[in-house]
């Protein structure tokens, strides 16, 4: 039987998961807008443009995109900086134009470079930050906004001592139990959904919210001490009417187009959100369980047209964000139908119920996003990376701390230079087998030589002794670092004074003993 393709092939699974990366994208936007000092309208525009239009051009089956917790410090700086927030909004589209030459240069290649131990301690990272992070906001303890993912907190607090602070100041007792009995449910239901029958398609953050809503109506009625206040729920902006929606939008200013900040604000935006989309993308198809493998540089012309019509019609930045894309994941989507759908929701939810999306106690919402921060940081991730050994592990658990403890951003970085000091090492270790028997000794390189490899090379050759017979072996080379060379030049020439015999394989006919100045096939004093 021959599998149906198109947009709407798998709308059976992409439907409910659009529900559910909604649910989870609601107040994400609303808590980075909150956390960037910007309108709480342009995070909403954002979230619906990153689904809308960069879910049409990019071909990600799973990745969903939106404003990022990781740009919140940058915008923030932004906007502080800049003359008006319009400026701003200029420096979003340009970031957009920047980024469609990035994908027209082939940039997207990067993400190719980046180790998986860092990927895989990005995700589990990210779960531990949902989960600490959305701990105080299940019990009503609001201080720190929905997107921001920073250790450290405006308020002076950290992740960690807010965690002391929720116990002893704004503790609620409703929206604890709507947390728990949500947390529950959620748990209980991915064990119990059925397999069949119109059930299946049932999203349990969906069940959650709806009995959130009405538990804090029975609470308003029969518990008035339980009843989770207006400053606890979801606060979408409402108008009159959805076309009252557009006096809320702002404007990009184009005069400012001179203001060299400007540009540097675009620069930034556009190099951070790149980098930031591919490493998002690259761990989704690490995660989407067909494997699929994204066009990277299609992603950056996907992000770059979503910045463009972002910033257009008076959004944040938009990047690929991980927890969507991988509550989308875990909610069954196949296509990236699930992706649009979810920016479809949004837009309607502003539009026409913003006063029925205002009744979610935040507290569910905290409940769904601690249950995605589990399935991404389980322990058997940890596990499974610890009996993979250290060269593994170390990078991954650095990466996993060095998030946690600065933000997204820098713990990525530092993730990255760990990761890449590893590779160097194992690329460096090893490499060079030496072996001495009687008076003949063989120094071999078992794969190319480069300049990390120096050091191997000199160890080896001072230990071969006076009078020997001496077979440098690169035969299982295509390239040797012009530094090699001269060390093994050096060596040859010495080597007659030490009454030492050195050949060479390959032959000096061969391209990379031919590079070898000296006559290495015979060296000896005369």
């Amino acid at each position: 039987m021959q599998e149906k393709t198109g947009l709407l092939a798998s709308w059976r699974q992409d439907v409910p998961a659009s529900i559910v990366v909604a649910l989870v994208a609601l107040p994400l936007c609303l808590g980075v807008a909150l956390a960037s000092g910007a309108p709480l309208i342009s995070g909403l525009v954002a979230g619906i443009v990153g689904g809308i239009v960069v879910g049409a051009i990019g071909r990600s089956a799973l990745s969903v995109s939106g404003p990022a917790a990781g740009l919140t410090t940058i915008v923030l700086a932004a906007i502080t900086s800049l003359p008006t927030f319009e400026a701003f909004l200029l420096a979003v589209c340009l970031a957009g134009a920047l980024q469609l030459l990035f994908a027209a240069s082939r940039g997207g290649v990067i993400a190719e470079f980046v180790p998986g131990a860092v990927i895989t301690g990005m995700l589990a990272a990210i779960g531990l930050i949902l989960i600490l992070k959305q701990i105080p906001h299940a019990v009503g303890y609001d201080a720190d906004p929905e997107g921001d993912f920073s250790f450290f907190q405006k308020d002076g607090d950290n992740t960690l001592t807010a965690l002391g602070h929720m116990l002893s100041n704004d503790f609620l007792w409703g929206a604890a139990l709507i947390a728990a009995v949500s947390l529950a449910f959620l748990f209980w239901w991915d064990k119990a959904k059925p397999k069949d029958g119109p059930l299946k398609l049932l999203p349990g953050p969906l069940v959650v919210v709806l009995l959130a809503v009405a538990a804090n109506e029975a609470f308003r009625q029969f518990a008035p001490d339980l009843a989770v206040a207006s400053t606890h729920l979801v606060q979408v902006p409402v108008s009159a009417t959805p076309w009252a929606l557009v006096d809320q939008i702002r404007l990009p200013d184009f005069t400012a187009i001179t203001n060299p900040k400007v540009w540097s604000v675009a620069l930034t935006i556009a190099i951070v959100a790149s980098l930031e989309s591919l490493l998002s993308v690259k761990a989704v198809d690490e995660i989407d369980p067909k494997r699929r493998v994204t066009d990277k540089n299609r992603e950056l012309l996907a992000q770059g047209g979503g910045n463009l019509i972002s910033g257009l019609l008076g959004g944040l930045p938009v990047t690929s964000v991980i927890v969507r894309s991988s509550a989308n994941v875990e909610s069954g989507a196949d296509s990236k139908f699930s992706t649009i759908l979810h920016g479809i929701w949004l837009l309607l939810g502003l539009a026409v119920i913003p006063s029925v999306l205002n009744l979610i106690p935040l507290s569910a919402l905290a409940a769904i996003l601690i249950a995605t921060g589990y399935k991404l940081a389980k322990p058997a991730l940890f596990i499974q990376r610890w009996k993979q050994g250290y060269t593994q592990f170390a990078p991954f658990v650095i990466t996993v701390a060095a998030i946690l403890f600065t933000d997204l951003l820098i713990g990525i970085g530092i993730g990255l230079l760990v990761g890449f000091g590893f590779v160097i090492w194992r690329s460096a270790g090893n490499i060079i087998t030496y072996v001495e028997y009687g008076g003949t000794v063989m120094v071999r390189a078992r794969r190319n030589l480069h300049f990390m490899h120096k050091p191997a090379l000199v160890e080896s050759l001072s230990r071969v002794p006076d009078g020997a017979e001496l077979l440098i072996d690169l035969s299982a080379t295509s390239y040797v670092d012009l530094d090699c060379i001269d060390i093994i030049n050096g060596f040859v020439k010495a080597a007659g004074f030490r009454d030492i015999n050195v050949r060479v394989r390959p032959d000096p006919g061969r391209k990379t003993a031919a590079l070898i100045n000296a006559p290495v096939s015979r060296a000896r004093a005369t």
